[in-house]
């Protein structure tokens, strides 16, 4: 079995004998990547997104510094494809904040206690994308679309609202099913290393 560093951590030399955990990982972005590029065309609401869920699975599955690279990968794969506008460094910049930040969760352990940390990972990343990236809207456009004011702030933050409920909505569900993702894996992992610990008889 490979070994646990300190906090639980798993090198890559861990990774390479647990091929699963990087390869649900990047089925996980890729899925983020392409739910990105059709969404609008399946008429899901805006906003709602897999990245964040993505982050969490890659930090539980792969308990390694890269996995705050994954929302960040997502959302530069897909805008590759997608376009953006000069709030790009105001999206992207919240998305490596989410991931850094997600590096965080696996300490929390397991059982209800990665469930409270998936739902608190899925609140306070859509809180921070929604006051972050609605920032960058009022600031980028003060003065022509908004007011360059408190009042202006305030009135981009309102016009957000449409975009924050399916983000949350959509986060306080898939996050926490990213988690169950993470606790199946481990236990599966439990359940095939039993035969070779068992003992000859």
């Amino acid at each position: 079995m490979p070994r646990r560093r300190q906090g639980g951590r798993l090198d890559a030399r861990d990774l390479l004998h647990r091929w699963w955990r990087p390869a649900l990982v990047v089925l996980a972005a890729a899925l983020a990547v392409v739910w990105r590029l059709v969404k609008d065309d399946l008429g899901a609401p805006p906003n709602l997104e897999l990245s964040t869920a993505a982050a969490f699975l890659a930090a539980g599955l792969l308990r390694h510094r890269v996995a705050a690279l994954v929302p960040l990968a997502v959302v530069a794969a897909s805008d590759l494809l997608l376009g953006n506008s000069a709030v790009l460094a105001f999206t992207w910049s919240a998305w490596a904040v989410i991931g850094v930040a997600s590096l965080v969760t696996p300490r929390a352990g397991a059982g209800w206690r990665r469930y409270a940390a998936a739902v608190g990972f899925g609140l306070g990343g859509t809180l921070l994308f929604y006051l972050w990236t609605n920032l960058g809207v009022w600031w980028l456009g003060r003065g022509t679309f908004y007011p360059a004011g408190l009042d202006g702030l305030l009135a981009s933050y309102v016009a957000g609202l449409p975009f924050l409920r399916p983000m949350l909505l959509g986060n306080l569900v898939l996050v926490p099913a990213a988690a169950a993702v993470v606790g199946l894996v481990e236990r599966l992992e439990r359940r095939a290393a039993l035969p070779a610990a068992a003992p000859a008889r």
